[in-house]
């Protein structure tokens, strides 16, 4: 479910006109509602009521401390992956206690935040990366908390970009290494061994991969039980699909992959960690954005618009479909036109959709496309120095820009000529 819908032929995040929002704010710029990251929290939440459970929100989904700030209120953990965002989620008023820290590239520097927060467990990728831990630990006299992410060879279908849970993929441990690697901690003198951890891919529309993956860490789970080792969490991480609006993916109710989890999982006895990331906030967002032009091409209608590549990366990255649509509501039997909708960036790719059927759009129009809450501001840049997009947070009535957009100035303070130019 998502919050943003017409009043009075006019779109609205919540009971705030758009059209408000971009006089105050300015476009291009991401809208977010609260009562979607809300509901949708809930919702995993309640689908998993009967589990006991730790729902650690991916932060790189969308990393902004007002929606974590949010989430934490709700209850929420968080899944970080460096120590930008752990420092965010601290920031934000998430428990230490209630974040996990994966990646496979964890630096010294991190490691040692983490370990000084006391954060409930390391995701561990890797035999380096455990030594590191354990050095690091032992200088600081401190019991490091690990789970080994474990590699199933399990494909998830979809976006090869987005997939993490195959032999291939750069994550995790092997599967015919895991119980070595567990031998292995056991001989580190400040680790401690406290649980396991899979991820297999993200935008996953079946339960089929799931179910495959617990199968296998729940038979790897046993074994492990049976060398010595206490096992007492089980990460499943997140990767539950969610619609786009092209109607070609489905996904998985949240409730029936609960009670999947549940079936599979009650006889372990284990904490089972959830990282949900996109479901939670993926249709909590929109980007929205002004048409600069309309152009006519030899045998095309171009939408130029004032959002790009840099502001929304998904579709150049991944050939990501977004439902697009005017903030005026036209009428059901309004002529249709077919547009390819562009950035300004120089570059074909900055390409949102191509001889996508709309109504017609004139010059000076506001769009918005949906389902950008999870991995577009959180993956933006600023290509061709333009600069970061605002995001602003939706309540009721009531809006507030959570992120500034910053001057060209405020770009070129991180700048300097080298003195010896000068």
């Amino acid at each position: 479910m998502r919050h943003f819908t017409f009043i009075n032929e006019e779109m609205h995040a919540e009971k705030v006109s758009l059209k408000e929002i971009a006089r105050a704010v300015g476009t291009p710029c991401y809208v977010y509602s609260s009562a979607t990251f809300e509901r949708h929290f809930s919702v995993f939440k309640d689908s998993v009521k009967d589990i006991d459970a730790l729902i650690a929100y991916s932060v790189k989904a969308n990393s902004n401390i007002g929606i974590l700030a949010t989430l934490s209120k709700l209850g929420a953990g968080a899944d970080v992956v460096s120590g930008g965002e752990l420092q965010r989620a601290l920031t934000a008023g998430i428990p230490a206690n209630k974040i996990v820290f994966s990646g496979v590239g964890k630096t010294k520097d991190e490691i040692e935040a983490a370990a000084k927060a006391k954060i409930k467990i390391f995701n561990v990728e890797s035999i380096p990366e455990l030594y590191a831990i354990n050095d690091i630990a032992a200088q600081m006299n401190y019991l490091a908390p690990i789970a080994f992410r474990v590699n199933p060879d399990v494909s998830a279908g979809g976006h090869e970009k987005i997939s993490t849970g195959k032999k291939e993929d750069k994550f995790g441990i092997a599967w015919s290494k895991a119980e070595q690697a567990y031998a292995v901690a056991e001989t580190c003198s400040n680790i401690e061994v406290v649980g396991i951890d899979v991820h297999i891919g993200s935008q996953i529309d079946h339960l089929e991969p799931f179910e495959k993956a617990i199968l296998k860490v729940g038979s790897l789970i046993k074994k492990l039980r049976s060398s010595g080792h206490n096992i007492r969490s089980f990460d499943i991480g997140g990767g539950l699909g969610i619609p786009y609006g092209d109607k070609s993916i489905i996904p998985p109710n949240p409730a029936n992959y609960g009670a999947m989890v549940k079936r599979l999982t009650q006889e372990l006895n284990v904490e089972m960690i959830f990282e949900p990331g996109r479901m939670i906030s993926g249709n909590a967002g929109i980007l929205l954005s002004t048409v600069l032009y309309v152009k006519k091409g030899e045998d095309r209608n171009f939408l130029i618009i004032d959002a790009a590549m840099n502001d929304l990366l998904r579709p150049a990255l991944y050939d990501a479909y977004h439902e697009i649509e005017p903030v005026r509501k036209n009428p059901e039997n309004s002529q249709i036109k077919k547009y390819d909708i562009v950035g300004p960036i120089c570059e074909s790719s900055d390409t949102f959709t191509k001889s996508r059927e709309l109504p017609i759009i004139e010059q000076g129009e506001l769009i918005v496309m949906h389902t950008t809450g999870a991995y577009g501001a959180s993956q933006s840049s600023q290509y061709n120095t333009r600069p970061l997009v605002p995001e602003v947070l939706v309540k009721g009535n009531k809006y507030e820009v959570v992120r500034k957009r910053p001057t060209i100035n405020d770009i070129l303070k991180s700048e300097n000529i080298p003195t010896w130019l000068i």
